[in-house]
Parts: structure tokens; sequence; C-alpha cells
């Protein structure tokens, strides 16, 4: 004899979270509601109504100072809202895919387009679906329902239709459907929400069943993914059998069976599974039966292959750079490679345990002939990771973390174990900026998508939805204090051939750059580069379009003003030569500031031309004879200077 259990047997995701949900807030001292069943197996169900979890069939049926927890099939927008307005304390259970079709049929419908949905239209899950659609929608089982909505399809007018499915959706009728519609209407989106965890489950289920000459489908028989398992098995092996427990399994059939597949639904618990086991085991020990001495092995061997529960708790007994030893309680030795430690790659063991810590710890491989285990911590850190990046998901919450790793199109951030991908388009502010600079940095970030199951499951993170909401935050506050002349220590963030872009505290301002010196610029890096800290005040102010006008130059810099100061009309001066003209020279009295010695100034002598005496460069004493403000015009003489010393040695 023979026996396989499924690898995807048991608990999903989802549901496993739901579970998990209700026995932590148990676990608190909480006083429980579940918004119907919590799952589809009325042993569960049952197990946690003996530890005080009670039904409430509407939010208004929950007790006030319970938790109301909603259940893994999700629920409408409008219990939702009700259960918002009751202001009931509640914890969505709703199982992440679902909230991903809620999402697409509320988009989709609002935008006027015509939702189909392949599933059961009495099932919760679907029922909750279409309470996100606020106009047309359709419902089909199957193919078969699908083909009796020709007429109905084709009076659409090629309309737009957005089709999704139940997430436990037959996966063959899927595709049949699919392909019938697409070859009836046009004008079709497809979004396959069928849920990983089921694609898997039931195609090892077909493959078992042809492989086995008994399948034992273990499940509540009001689950829709159980009844699917069960059609699916049926098909492939006639000799095929729904169980909801131990209680129900057919004993003669067990034990003339020689090959035996065994499967179970997304809602069914591994103590029932590993009950059914344990319970065959006691059948086929009737001594009359020739193999009955092999069962213990064989039901050994099935504990190894149905790894749902494979979790051990051990004591740490030894720690190397490379590794962590482990004793579980068993014959075999506990190993930890740094690998299966941790998810950071740059972990030291000793960082991360000693001798003498207690661990929860999942087991990937028993190697009897060497007499190790392999363990890891990794897995089951992510484990709990993952439940907290769902519940980060659904409620758009910021988490923290670390990023890892930069690479092609985007960074990887380490919060809680799991490892998130940010794409570039999401890592920074803006776009353009170095992704290099993230490296080893410290980050918040939102989640903003999850996908997949197990191994391929898959988060993306957004830096940049944070970085909005607290910039958004800081211009509120900029703008309710903000005011013309109002000074601010800034720090420049890029230039342009027009201006400098200053952030003054999370909000940019810019700096013409007529403003940022007195004398006359080519470009703004004469002034400033990126990465200055700059003094800078506020000129003007738009909030409407969010301009905001900055100065830099200074008042006191006005070489204006410092003529005005320093050198009053008859200051001598030392001037350099600028410019020849017919009438005179131009001379640079200080930066910015030119004044004209005309022809008739130069010289005691008659001067024909101004450059038979003077040359560009050349340095002369002149003496400020006038001076216009208003007109920034500026005579000087060099000859009243001449007359001056004249005068003197008189």
């Amino acid at each position: 004899m023979s026996i396989t259990v499924a690898k995807t047997a048991g608990f999903c995701f989802g549901v496993s979270r739901a579970v998990n949900i209700v026995e932590k807030l148990l676990d608190e001292g909480r006083s429980v509601y579940t918004l119907g069943p919590i799952i589809h197996n009325p042993q569960m169900v049952e197990s946690l109504a003996k530890r005080g979890v009670r039904i409430a069939e509407k939010p208004e049926d929950a007790e006030k100072g319970s938790t109301l927890v909603i259940r893994s099939h999700g629920v409408s927008k409008d219990v939702m809202d009700r259960i918002r307005e009751l202001e009931a304390d509640y914890k969505d259970a709703t199982c992440p895919f679902v909230l991903k079709i809620h999402k697409i049929v509320a988009e989709h419908s609002a935008a006027g387009e015509i939702i189909l949905i392949a599933g059961d239209e009495n099932h919760p899950e679907v029922q909750g679906i279409i309470g996100y659609c606020t106009g047309e929608y359709h419902t089909f089982l199957n193919s078969g329902e699908l083909e009796k909505m020709s007429d109905k399809i084709l009076s659409w007018n090629n309309k737009t239709v957005c089709v999704v499915a139940q997430t436990t959706f037959d996966i063959k009728e899927w595709k049949i459907s699919l392909k019938y519609l697409k070859n009836l209407y046009k004008n079709v989106k497809i979004f396959d929400t069928i849920c990983s965890a089921t694609s898997d489950r039931q195609s090892e289920a077909e493959k078992l069943a042809s492989e086995s000459d008994m399948m034992i489908v273990i499940g509540g028989r009001h689950s829709s993914n159980t009844n699917k398992l069960y059609h699916i098995c049926k098909n492939g092996c006639r000799n095929t059998y729904l169980i909801e427990s131990a209680d129900e399994l057919p004993d003669f059939a067990v034990r003339q069976a020689e090959r035996i597949g065994i499967t179970a639904g997304a809602s069914t618990p591994a103590s029932i599974i590993k009950e059914v086991l344990v319970t065959m085991s006691e059948e086929i020990k009737n001594p009359e039966e020739s193999k009955a001495e092999n069962f213990e092995e064989l039901l050994e061997e099935s504990f190894k292959n149905y790894n749902t529960n494979g979790r051990v708790h051990g004591v740490v007994v030894g720690v190397t750079p490379t590794e962590v030893r482990v004793d579980v309680g068993r014959k075999q030795t506990g190993i930890i490679p740094l690998s299966e430690l941790s998810s950071d790659p740059n972990a030291k063991t000793e960082d991360i345990v000693k001798v003498g810590d207690e661990l929860d710890l999942i087991i990937m491989k028993t190697n009897d002939q060497e007499g190790t285990i392999l363990l890891s911590k990794r897995l089951l850190d992510a484990q709990k990771g993952w439940d907290d990046i769902a519940e980060a998901y659904e409620n758009k919450t910021v988490v923290h973390g670390v990023v890892t790793d930069v690479i092609k199109g985007g960074v990887l951030a380490l919060t809680s174990g799991i490892k998130v991908f940010i794409p570039a388009s999401q890592a920074t502010a803006t776009r353009g900026e170095p992704l290099e600079d993230l490296l080893k940095k410290e980050v918040d970030f939102r989640i903003i998508e999850t996908t997949g199951r197990n191994q391929r499951r898959r988060a993306v993170g957004s830096i940049r939805s944070v970085l909005n909401d607290e910039r958004k935050k800081k211009e509120e506050e900029f703008w309710a204090s903000a005011e013309v002349g109002k000074t601010y220590t800034g720090v420049v963030k890029s230039l342009t051939s027009y201006g400098a872009f200053v952030d003054i505290g999370g909000i940019d301002g810019m700096v013409h750059i007529s403003e940022l010196s007195w004398n006359r610029i080519k470009h703004p890096s004469e002034v400033v580069n990126v990465g200055d800290t700059v003094e800078v005040y506020i000129k003007a102010l738009d909030q409407e379009k969010g301009k905001i006008s900055l100065g830099y130059k200074k008042d006191e810099d006005n070489p204006w003003e410092i003529l005005r100061n320093q050198y009053p009309v008859g200051t001598a001066a030392e001037v350099e030569i600028v410019g020849l003209t017919q009438f005179g020279a131009f001379a640079k009295i200080l930066p910015g500031i030119d004044g004209l010695i005309h022809v008739s100034q130069i010289s005691n002598e008659r001067v024909e031309k101004p450059e038979d005496v003077l040359s560009v460069g050349q340095k002369v004493k002149v003496k400020i004879t006038a001076i216009d403000f208003d007109k920034k015009r500026i005579s000087l003489s060099i000859k009243a200077l001449l007359d001056d010393s004249a005068e003197d040695a008189e």
C-alpha cells in the first residue's frame, strides 16, 4: 500500500490568516464574534465556539465591548459601511486576494463597465464582490450558464465587460468560459483572480487522482473549494470519497486500496488531516491484513510529506559563524544554516541567537543517514512577516524597513523578515534620484501590491507614497505660517538656466537668477551649487499655484548702497579701465558699478582719442565728481584729481 498526501492539502494563506486573527484575539482574552462562520469547516467552527467565539449574522448582533471579525470571504461595501457607522471594534480577516477583487470591481463598475463574475452567486465571497458593483453585473456558475447568456452578452452593444472570478473557481471551467467569451464578444477586460493556491491545489489533486485507485477529499461539505476538489478527483478516480472527519472514513474501501491519495480543502485544519491518517492506521492494523506491520512507517512518511504543521520547538546548543545547532527532542541533531537563520545577508549568527535560546522552527529536510534535521527560522519568520505585510496592505499602513539591495528596476527593502520590491519609480521623491543613496538606509514605505503564495509570494512597496504624505503635511504647515519677508535656512536641490530651487523644509521655492547676485551672472552655478546650505527669504507667494519666490542677495551687499556709504562725491579712488569709446573711458569702481571718464576729463592737455592715453585693464586714480542714483550714472575725472594736486602744490 502507498499513501500520498497532497503537499497543498489544508489551510491556504487567507484561511490560516483568518483563524490566526481569531485565535490571537482569544489569547488576548477578548470577547470575539465572527460575521458568519469564520471558515467553511464545522469542526474548526465548533472548536472555536468552545473557546467562546460566537457567530453574528449581522453587525448589530455583536455585543458592545466585543471584537467583530470579518471572515476570509469578505463582505459587501454596505456591510463594511454599517460596521463603521456602528463604531464597532472589528478586525478585517478578508483574504487579500478577495480584497483585490473588490478593488477591481469597484473601479471598473464606477467607470460604467458591465461586471461579469465567474462564481456561485449564493456564496458569501461572491455576494461580497457583488456588493462593490455600482452598475450592471451578472454571475455564471460554469461555462454552460455562460453560453445561456449569449443573447444578453450580444445585446451589450460593445460596452466594456470586466470579468473576474471567485478565488476558488474551477480552473478548467474558467479557461473554457474565457475562450467562449472571447469568441463571442471582443470588448472584454479579463482579470484572472483565481487564487494561485486554488490553482495549485486543483492541479495537484487532478494528477494525484489519476495515479490513485482511491481518493479521499477532506473538508466541509459547504465549502466551495472542497466540493470542486471532490468533482476534480471523481473525474480522475471513480473511487473518491468526500469526508468531513475521520468518523466518515469508508473502512472497508481503505483496507482494500493499494494506492490512496489524500487531499483537503483550503478550510481543513491540519489536525483533522492527521486524525484521518491516524484512524486509517487503526483500521489497517487488522492482523488479517498482510501489510499492516509496515503502516507505522507509512504513516510517519505521510506526516513528513504533509508539511503544513512541520514545525518544531528547539533549544540552541551550539553557535558557529556558519550555522546554529539545536536540540529538538529527537535523535537527529537540528541544524540551522546561517542562510536560514535570517533574511538579512549581513546578519551574524552570534548577533541573533545564543546558547540556551528557545526557537520555533520549520523542518526543511530530514537526513536519517547523517542523523540531522535541516531547520529554518527564516521561513517561519517569513510566514509571520507575510501576515504583517497582508495587514499593512489592507490597512494602507506605513511599514519600516532597511534597503538591502539595489537591483535592476528598483531596490529591495527588508521588513518583518520579508524582502519587498520597491520599483525605481516608487523609491524616491522625484524621478532620476540615484538609488544607490538608499542602500543600507532605513526607510518607511507602504505595501501597494501583493501577489502569489508560499515561496512565490511577492510584495511591492512605495517609499514615494510616504514621502508625498510627509511633503503634503509639511506644505500645509508651511502655508499656515508663511509670509513675505520671512527667512529660512534651505538646501539647494537643483539648478536651471533661470534660477535655483531651494528646499526650505519639505517644500521647494525658486530663487530667480536675477535674485542670486547684484552682479550680472550667466548661470546660477556662479553663485551656488547643489547641496549648498543657504539663507533665503520669501519675496512673493502664490498659494493657488503653489509658487514660492525666494530672495538670496542681501540689501547690505548692494554695491550701490556700498557706493552711497563709502564713496560719496569728491572721493578719490583707484579704478580699472574696462572700456573705451570715442567720448571717453568706462572704469570699474566696484564689482557691478562702472563710471564714465569723459574725454575732456582724462588730462589737462587736449586728448583726441581716449585710447591714445588709456588702455583696457589699466588702473588709474580718479575723483568721483557726480552720482545719479536714480539713473545709475557716475561721473569720474582724472583731470580733477590733477587740478587738486596742482592747487595743493601752490
